[in-house]
């Protein structure tokens, strides 16, 4: 297989999705178009990232809403260190606002210090994965021939602290002519769905809940996802990439 993944393997990329409603959910809403725009910049001793998403969403009786996105990210390519901020959107006006710094002992534990909503801290426990780390674990444990990565996440999408994750993967896609993206071509590749659990809830109930929100992508072994699935719970999106371009920087 090579050797391992490390976060220096990762490209440094643009990508440009086109969002639309995913198939087969029973729901009220009729449709929803949008497009994602994400970011890996390669920062030297770390991974600046920044995800924006624009999605229109129709009911039945036809009412439009118009939600929007802006998550940016920098780790330190250790995987110890996040800075984080998120801002949401709804009609024009921002309805959530998340901020602040995690940081991961050799362990995993670490805490998290909040700017926004509020000034407050949270533990992390032991095993935290940050996300360009969790992406490498599972990167490389597809590699190996693993079908699962368990463990807590943190993303900084949450103000409560980090979520525990199942990943579930497919076998290891060996490298194969990529027509539409040349530059993915001679790379292998795993599809991984990524659910995320409610610490509190579990805790409450003792074991496993639905999950809050899970996410399915294809994952080329140099970080690129070009097909993912967001699915929250009351409907599904999905985000096919139409653009790929790498991005200058590094040290």
């Amino acid at each position: 297989m090579g050797q391992p993944i490390e976060a220096r393997h990762l490209l440094a990329h643009r990508a440009a999705y086109r969002l639309s409603l995913a198939p087969s959910r029973d729901g009220n809403l009729t449709s929803a178009r949008g497009g994602m725009i994400y970011e890996l910049v390669d920062a030297c001793d770390g991974w600046a990232t920044r995800q924006r998403f624009t999605l229109t969403l129709t009911d039945r009786e036809g009412t439009e809403i118009e939600t929007a996105s802006d998550y940016s990210t920098v780790e330190s390519k250790d995987g110890r260190h996040l800075r984080f901020t998120l801002t949401q959107m709804t009609q024009g006006a921002v309805t959530q606002r998340i901020a602040g710094e995690a940081e991961l002992n050799p362990d995993g534990s670490g805490v998290v210090r909040y700017s926004e909503p509020e000034v407050k801290e949270e533990r992390l426990p032991a095993g935290t994965m940050l996300p360009n780390r969790h992406t490498i674990i599972a990167l490389n444990a597809a590699r190996s021939g693993q079908r699962l990565v368990v463990g807590p996440l943190f993303d900084g999408t949450s103000d409560d602290g980090s979520q525990d994750t199942t990943t579930v993967l497919s076998a290891w896609d060996a490298a194969r002519e990529n027509a539409e993206f040349p530059l993915l071509s001679p790379l292998g590749s795993v599809r991984m769905r990524i659910a995320f659990f409610d610490r509190e809830a579990q805790q409450q109930g003792g074991g496993a809940t639905t999950p809050s929100y899970e996410v399915s992508l294809r994952y080329w072994e140099n970080g690129v996802a070009d097909q993912l699935l967001m699915d929250f719970r009351e409907f599904a999106v999905d985000g096919r990439m139409v653009k790929l371009e790498p991005v200058p920087g590094g040290c």
